[in-house]
């Protein structure tokens, strides 16, 4: 199952804790719950960070670079 599934599932049954009328209710729903965040805790594990590195030639010659740099340091000088 991937993680937007898993998330979802989640999303139900936390509903379904908050929504339940009887003890026993809510203490299924929390151990399903518990149940689906330990599986997304070994995706995450399984998951490895994908880093992108880029670079410019001369990052003050590109437009986007010098709009985003100006949005991101707003005091930077040019």
């Amino acid at each position: 199952m991937n993680e937007a599934t898993l998330r979802d599932k989640l999303r139900k049954i936390e509903a379904l804790f908050a929504g339940a009328a009887t003890t026993g209710e809510k203490a299924a729903a929390g151990a399903a719950a518990e149940r689906i965040r330990a599986r997304l805790r070994e995706e995450e594990k399984r998951e490895k960070a994908v880093e992108i590195r880029f670079s410019l030639p001369d990052p003050a010659n590109d437009p986007l670079f010098s709009v985003t740099a100006d949005v991101i340091l707003p005091d930077s000088a040019d």
